[in-house]
């Protein structure tokens, strides 16, 4: 999905001027949150680092995601929940795959 420029003007400046989340923004414009944070990458935003403390990245853990695995693969691997392995991801810049896709 494309988002309209106008609509990627006003995500960034609520993301960055105004303090807005992905999660906020992604709820009022009804777009996921995946696409709100596509949007903000695409247009050179540079996203504020998650608030909850992430652990350090296990070793090996995003070449396994990008080579097929799934988080919950990874997270049972590596000994975390479904959430924090996303997290950690998202914060290595992976772009997630779609749910139930390779």
């Amino acid at each position: 999905m494309t988002l309209d420029r106008e609509v990627v003007a006003d995500l960034v400046d609520r993301y960055v001027n105004e303090g807005r989340t992905i999660e906020g923004l992604a709820a009022q414009y009804q777009f996921s949150y995946r696409a709100v944070r596509i949007a903000l990458l695409g247009a050179g935003v540079t996203l504020r680092p998650p608030k909850i403390p992430l652990p350090p990245t296990p070793p090996g853990m995003v070449n396994a995601y990008n080579a097929g695995r799934s988080i919950r693969q990874l997270a049972a691997m590596h000994g975390m929940s479904y959430c924090q392995t996303r997290r950690v991801l998202l914060a290595e810049g992976v772009q997630l795959r779609p749910r139930g896709r390779q």
